[in-house]
């Protein structure tokens, strides 16, 4: 098979290619990884809820979307977007997940796994 090479002149339009196609690049792995993060957190809820649920008379549900992550249990639960967490109390605060693998609820940073056993276990004890 021929190949066909095209070359571009090196004075502005080489850069300026270069530059979009990295920015592209750039979102395209930025909202790749964020998709993972999101899947990743919702995979972490539903584990940890079932993990605590062996000495739980409750059960959880772990429903996820796109834009929403909801862990019910019994008639509580915890509804995550991807910049609010809100409970089935109305109280609302901050969330969102890191590149780092890290996640910010309210004011407080931590690791994602750490965050999702937390709050899997709080939902799953509490009456």
């Amino acid at each position: 098979m021929s190949s066909t090479t095209v070359i571009l002149s090196k004075s502005k339009n080489s850069r300026s290619l270069t530059g979009a196609t990295t920015n592209l690049e750039e979102v395209k792995i930025n909202d790749q990884l964020h998709r993972e993060l999101w899947t990743s957190w919702a995979s972490l809820l539903r584990s940890y809820a079932a993990a605590h649920g062996l000495n739980s008379r409750h059960h959880a549900v772990v429903e996820v979307g796109v834009d929403e992550i909801t862990l019910r249990v019994a008639n509580r639960w915890l509804r995550f977007t991807h910049d609010l967490i809100e409970d089935s109390e109305g109280n609302r605060s901050t969330f969102s997940l890191h590149e780092d693998g890290t996640v910010k609820l309210k004011e407080h940073t931590q690791e994602m796994d750490l965050a999702a056993e937390q709050l899997a276990r709080e939902m799953m004890h509490s009456e």
